[in-house]
């Protein structure tokens, strides 16, 4: 699981460096389309709209985008969206897992494709990452002022596996099943997360050489710069001197 928050905290601080709010933006607007198109447009009766506009706001998504991205979707000429998944290997054997959401498959696969191509990789058929990764529940809150020893309790109560504090991040982990009950738990201490959704996390790490570390970096920046693309996981284990550049 340290893999796993590590590449959280390296993805949150990436972003804010590269400022890529607006494709973050793109992405939780698209996230809202959806769900609004599947369950409506009233969040009370959606649990995935309420979870997609819990997510916005833990982004700083202004309210007014946020309204618009719901009449929007409401309305009939919104478009519609495919959600579809690729599994594949990047270089060295990296197991990539990506998550899209498209209104041109045909663009998508191709797109997708060409990025695995281009970086030393390829795209697998459906299943084959099957037991590479497993589907757990993970919130992302801000550490303020909790108790450690206090919020853990509470949270284990609620149903979660794993509750780590790191760089005033708490990362809270839980089965795919007790999800619900989870964010039922956070809600009634009223707390709410900058972050919060189903995940796949590695079962096992990949060690890999400063080489592979950068034609695979280029990879996983491709993959989260399509617009198409919701969601991009891997099982790589991250060195930090490769980070910092050493």
């Amino acid at each position: 699981m340290a893999g796993h928050s590590k590449w959280a905290n390296i993805r949150h601080r990436k972003g804010a460096q590269d400022a890529r709010r607006g494709k973050i933006f793109t992405k939780l607007i698209k996230e809202i389309t959806v769900a609004v198109k599947s369950g409506g447009p009233d969040a009370d009766t959606n649990p995935r709209l309420r979870l997609a506009l819990q997510n916005a706001r833990g982004q700083n998504m202004p309210k007014d985008n946020i309204e618009r991205a719901i009449k929007k979707a409401s309305g009939e000429d919104g478009t519609e969206y495919v959600e579809t998944t690729f599994e594949g290997y990047g270089p060295d054997g990296i197991a990539v897992f990506v998550e899209c959401a498209t209104d041109n498959n045909t663009r998508t696969v191709g797109n997708v494709r060409s990025y695995f191509k281009k970086f030393g990789g390829n795209l697998g058929k459906d299943g084959c990452l099957e037991f590479v990764f497993d589907r757990k529940g993970i919130f992302s809150l801000d550490q303020g002022e909790l108790n450690e020893d206090d919020f853990t309790m509470e949270m284990i109560d609620g149903g979660a596996e794993e509750v780590e504090f790191e760089d005033e991040t708490v990362t809270v982990t839980t089965a795919m099943e007790d999800f619900g009950s989870l964010q039922k738990k956070l809600q009634e201490i009223d707390i709410e997360p900058k972050e919060a959704g189903l995940q796949r996390i590695p079962l096992t790490m990949k060690d890999i050489d400063h080489d592979t570390f950068e034609t695979f970096s280029k990879l996983i920046d491709a993959l989260e710069d399509d617009d198409d693309v919701q969601k991009v996981y891997h099982n790589v284990e991250f060195n930090e001197e490769f980070m910092s550049g050493e």
